[in-house]
């Protein structure tokens, strides 16, 4: 039975589209019943793919789009060419009302740029920021924001971050008082640049909603030291790209080492069950879906290369963003930030 709930799917975007996108609104319409999908691309090859996933095939309404935007075109050839593409339909669907939250695994950057002209930024928030889930040895995962919308960002913006960033935490994994903290050279307060340590520092007066626990290092990422990362985009990208890297480097050579003779097999063959955990904990389809924080709507991102249950994730990220209250929660804190800063300006101007 629909409980009222629509989500937007880009059909044709990513690596493997359509196929995996509709193989993930498959088996995300089997985990959630009750939720419509409306899915943009061309009829003739969505169409097939429907009759083979019957669950997606009776939770979703195919939407014709002319054509679709590739990996290779750039955002503003997106904003000039993009009108009638699945992409840019699916995220007017949100701009319009017709669906609570979008997902594409298409072109980031075009994504982003359409996203932000069709929906534009919620009230309070200078910069939008990309934030995305890093699996951690506490067994769950940590936010990281920016990952890549903003190359560099000041201090106030990194608190918008901060905020941001603890509202989806909270929404998605359903802690209560997520801890928060920067990413820095150090964690003594006089480490790290001038950015970074006014960001600290008006955290604390702004008197914001916010469990701060200050500055974390690189390694605390994935030691789940907090729950929440927060930097700018150029150095958040960079650990983002250089962790999933490490994570297939390592699984590469687990391979080279349990296929390297005959004991070495049957030993793979034994420890089967233990490296199945193993290789889903490093799988980065495991936590995909990154959300395009700051925008007057829910953006979500897949991994372009992601398969069918990547993208399901992906989709599970959105579910959960259009069930929360996560947009009231920021607009409480952007508030208190507004006034710190105005307070602050005002100390400035008069001393």
């Amino acid at each position: 039975m629909a409980d009222g709930l629509v989500l937007s799917i880009d059909g044709m975007g990513g690596d493997h589209a359509p196929d995996t996108v509709v193989e993930g609104v498959d088996i995300a319409a089997r985990a959630s019943p009750g939720v419509r999908y409306l899915i943009h691309g061309d009829p003739a090859k969505l169409s097939p793919l429907l009759d083979r996933y019957t669950a997606a095939k009776a939770a979703s309404e195919i939407v014709p789009a002319e054509k679709a935007i590739g990996m290779e075109i750039k955002a503003s050839q997106a904003l000039r060419q993009g009108k009638g593409s699945s992409l840019w339909n699916a995220v007017a669907a949100v701009e319009t009302g017709q669906a609570n939250a979008v997902v594409s695994a298409g072109n980031t950057g075009a994504f982003m740029a359409i996203s932000m002209f069709r929906l534009r930024m919620m009230e309070g928030v200078h910069r939008p920021a990309l934030a995305a889930r890093w699996p951690a040895v506490t067994g769950g995962y940590v936010v990281i924001l920016d990952v890549g919308a903003n190359v560099e960002a000041n201090g106030e913006q990194l608190v918008e971050f901060a905020i941001m960033g603890e509202a989806f935490q909270r929404a998605v994994s359903g802690k209560a008082h997520p801890t928060v903290a920067l990413l820095n050279v150090g964690a003594e307060e006089q480490k790290g640049h001038e950015e970074i340590r006014t960001a600290a520092q008006l955290v604390r007066a702004s008197g914001v909603d916010m469990n701060f626990m200050g500055f974390v290092e690189g390694d605390d990422i994935s030691k789940g030291t907090v729950d929440v990362v927060v930097t700018d985009g150029f150095t958040g990208n960079i650990a983002l790209k250089t962790g999933e890297g490490t994570a297939r480097f390592v699984g590469q050579l687990l391979r080279e080492a349990l296929t390297s003779g005959p004991f070495a097999k049957l030993g793979a063959l034994i420890a089967y069950p233990a490296l199945k955990k193993l290789r889903m904990r490093m799988d980065p389809g495991t936590f995909n879906g990154a959300l395009f924080l700051g925008l007057n709507g829910l953006v979500v991102k897949s991994h372009g290369s992601a398969n069918g249950s990547g993208f399901a994730a992906a989709i599970g990220v959105a579910e959960k963003m259009a069930r929360s209250d996560y947009r009231v929660e920021i607009a409480r804190n952007l508030e208190r930030l507004a006034a710190a800063s105005a307070l602050t300006a005002s100390a400035k101007e008069a001393g």
